[in-house]
């Protein structure tokens, strides 16, 4: 199924929407919310295995990845923060096609990331529900033994490298970032906390969301371990959460489940459809 563009104006940024219509009318719009230096066309077989199972699909593009701009250079300053109101930015774009549908928020890694501070963010959201693929947060100390100091010199070192270089230029992990962005899943990763928000706390506000999670850690995963995922869910306190594991047979990681994901697209779909 080929997606139609729309885009987002954020000032003098542009977020790229991929919009994937099922047939007939669909009582949800999903809301796909990529990995870092992911571009959304990555997810076109998932979006249309969720269009496929009854969903309106939306894939954004993260700012400064695939369609969306700018491409991250020395002057881009944005972080966490600047993702995280995108994702209000789209919903209010996608207002009259949400009209007469429940909205649910689908995020991928650092997409997850930003969907769930939004919902921090935004206590009046009216997202039903919020699906979270192959996300936690990156703290070392949530990565089994072998692994937890490598993590934690791999992120400090990316962070300290794109603060010297003003932008962070992509090798071998992320594709070109701005240095904010680095710097802010850098805080995460050595802290297990997320960084203070134009001024407000977040973290703290992600015990009183209450909408409803769908929580899915993937086979093979190194990135986002099982422990990673459970970190960013016992931020989540409040809100009902249903915790799957993703194993469809043919080989998956962090990434490769949306190659291989009819079977969670029914499941995400199904879920949807439980939700008020």
């Amino acid at each position: 199924m080929d997606p139609t563009l729309e885009t987002v104006e954020r000032g003098a940024d542009r977020i790229a929407l991929h919009l994937y219509a099922p047939p007939g009318d669909a009582p949800t719009l999903a809301v796909l919310w990529p990995a870092m230096g992911v571009p959304a066309r990555y997810y076109r077989a998932f979006a249309t295995d969720l269009a496929a199972a009854g969903m309106a699909v939306v894939v954004a593009d993260l700012r400064g990845t695939g369609a969306s701009t700018p491409p991250p250079s020395r002057a881009s300053a944005y972080g966490l923060a600047d993702l995280t109101d995108d994702v209000d930015a789209v919903l209010t774009h996608l207002k009259p096609r949400r009209a007469g549908r429940r909205t649910i928020l689908i995020g991928h890694s650092l997409g997850g990331q930003a969907c769930a501070l939004h919902l921090a963010a935004e206590p009046d959201s009216d997202v039903a529900g919020l699906a979270l693929l192959a996300v936690g947060v990156p703290y070392w100390r949530r990565y089994p033994a072998g692994r937890r100091l490598p993590v934690l010199l791999q992120t400090q070192t990316l962070a300290a490298t794109a603060a010297l270089l003003r932008v962070w230029p992509g090798w071998g992990f992320g594709g070109r970032q701005a240095r904010g962005v680095i710097r802010d899943w850098a805080h995460t990763a050595r802290t297990g906390r997320y960084p203070a928000m134009h001024g407000t706390d977040l973290e703290s506000a992600l015990a009183t969301v209450t909408t409803p999670v769908l929580a899915v850690d993937m086979a093979g995963d190194a990135y986002t371990p099982p422990g990673t995922v459970s970190h960013l869910l016992e931020k989540l306190s409040a809100a009902p959460v249903t915790r799957e594991h993703y194993a469809p047979g043919p080989p998956i990681d962090h990434f490769r489940w949306a190659k291989q994901g009819t079977v969670l697209a029914r499941r995400v779909a199904g879920w949807a459809a439980s939700l008020p």
